[in-house]
């Protein structure tokens, strides 16, 4: 009597922390006898799954009785990558506006050069 449901909870032959959970707490509250053999019957178990996790159980392996996520642990993002990307944003828009900046002193020079006319150069280029 298995129901679609429990194909949700078994994949690939493993049984998340919930179900495993569920059937001890069902098995628990068992009071006469049989019910924990129709149980086990219903849910295709061995009575070897039951007595291992209740084990765990005692013995207090909660981790035996957690989903572990499989795969690649997400990375940890170091405090300072929040600040290097603002950094690195300002930088960029600094860049740009330089270049805005460079493009409109440039234009008086070429007009000039295009003109014929010599620009005076400022006390700090006579100097360099």
């Amino acid at each position: 009597m298995k129901g679609f449901w429990l194909q949700d909870e078994i994949s690939n032959g493993f049984y998340s922390a919930s179900y495993k959970l569920q059937i001890l707490e069902e098995v628990d509250r068992c009071d006469q006898p049989g019910q924990v053999a129709a149980i086990l019957c219903r849910e295709g178990l061995y009575s070897s799954h039951l007595t291992t996790r209740q084990r765990q159980r005692q013995a207090g392996q909660i981790a035996g009785l957690t989903d572990n996520k499989r795969g690649r642990k997400p990375l940890e993002s170091h405090p300072l990558e929040a600040e290097n990307e603002q950094l690195r944003q300002e930088n960029q828009r600094l860049m740009q506006r330089l270049e805005q900046v460079e493009m409109i002193i440039d234009i008086p020079k070429k007009a000039s050069a295009m003109l014929g006319i010599v620009l005076g150069t400022s006390s700090t280029e006579r100097k360099a």
